[in-house]
């Protein structure tokens, strides 16, 4: 019996030692393995990653001109240098993964970094018939100094900006001489203020400021035609350009159709017997453009709150229905309006009752520059 439990004990001892040993292996494997699961892992989050947009709040496009013969590598430096992706390298990956390497084109694109890199090679694969949309807005000017930081702009160089224009590109431009009978009664040393139609345009990406421009002036034009303005404007007795300008006034006045023929109303009744036509947003326009605080009393031919007649050229780019509230005009005869700080109008025959809507309507807008 003794000899028994020794061997027992003995036999025993021995396959408990030997236990560990064959657990070894297993756990270096499934370690590795653990490793290499995480590495794994860890590539395809950082692959994902690096193909999302480069800054997915981006509102700029990047103009980017790719040369003939340029390589995938080159292509994922460049884009990368001009933070339209986060990686190049991961550019690259994805184009041998998905085999888009040899459908990438030469050709200027505009490219925003808010998009990811699929659709970013989406653009690269359609070469130079590539286009991009901008979109210009009524009530616009051509530069923006008034609002405040972190707000929004929407002033047609800002917009152009937006599209990777530079502002050499965009002064250019602005500055050029152009030929349309849009121009027509045009003072030649006015700008073009006024002139940028408020539209949605679309252009190849190889377009230039000049060739938007351009395009502008076509489709204003062709609005101006299609709806008869010149000689609805020249029976109220304004030709082109004064139409424009007051209707670029009527513009900022007023947000709806039904609001802009009426406040039409009111400033021909005003100018049919030489009555200023006291509009705070014409003396507001020449302050922010060059600079200076708004004032009420300021001394300028655009503060029609003392000059008699229309301003020496328009305020902003009007709209459509603000270019046919001015051809026709609501069939009234108020005086006065003014609006409140939700941009509410309201109406009157006589200075009396303007006042009591100021009391009633307008206390604090009507006292703000």
């Amino acid at each position: 019996m003794l000899e028994i439990i020794e061997k027992t004990q003995s036999s025993g001892l021995l396959h408990s030692k030997k236990r560990p040993m064959n657990r070894i292996p297993l756990l270096i494997i499934c370690i590795t393995a653990s490793i290499i699961v995480g590495i794994i892992v860890s590539m395809v989050v950082w692959f994902n990653v690096q193909l999302s947009p480069a800054n997915s709040k981006s509102v700029q496009l990047v103009k980017v001109t790719i040369a003939s013969g340029s390589t995938p590598v080159q292509i994922g430096k460049e884009l990368e240098k001009q933070s339209i992706i986060r990686s190049s390298s991961a550019f690259n990956v994805y184009l041998r993964i998905f085999g888009k390497s040899n459908i990438l084109q030469a050709g200027t694109y505009r490219l925003s970094p808010a998009e990811a890199v699929p659709e970013i090679v989406e653009h690269l694969s359609k070469g130079t018939v590539d286009q991009f949309s901008i979109t210009f807005y009524p009530g616009a000017t051509l530069v923006d100094n008034h609002t405040k930081p972190g707000q929004k702009k929407y002033d047609v160089t800002t917009i152009l900006q937006n599209a990777g224009f530079t502002d050499q590109e965009i002064q250019s431009a602005l500055n050029k001489i152009y030929v349309s009978p849009l121009f027509a009664d045009k003072p030649a040393s006015a700008d073009l203020e006024g002139y940028i139609y408020g539209e949605t345009y679309n252009f190849n990406t190889g377009a230039t400021v000049e060739d938007i421009f351009k395009g502008v002036f076509a489709e204003f034009y062709d609005k101006i035609v299609k709806n008869k303005l010149i000689a609805s404007f020249a029976s109220r007795g304004l030709n082109l350009y004064e139409g424009i300008t007051l209707a670029s006034i009527v513009q900022r006045e007023a947000n709806t159709a039904d609001g802009q023929k009426q406040v039409a109303q009111v400033f021909y009744s005003r100018l049919a017997i030489d009555m200023a036509l006291g509009s705070d947003v014409t003396y507001q326009y020449i302050a922010d453009k060059t600079g200076v605080a708004r004032d009420p009393y300021m001394i300028s031919p655009y503060n029609t709150r003392n000059v008699v007649g229309l301003p020496p050229g328009p305020i902003a780019a009007p709209g459509l229905s603000a270019l046919l509230a001015v051809a026709q005009p609501a069939n009234t005869d108020y005086l006065y309006f003014l609006s409140d700080s939700d941009g509410k109008l309201y109406f009157a025959y006589t200075l009396a009752e303007h006042e009591a809507n100021i009391v009633d309507h307008c206390k604090e807008a009507c006292t703000t520059p």
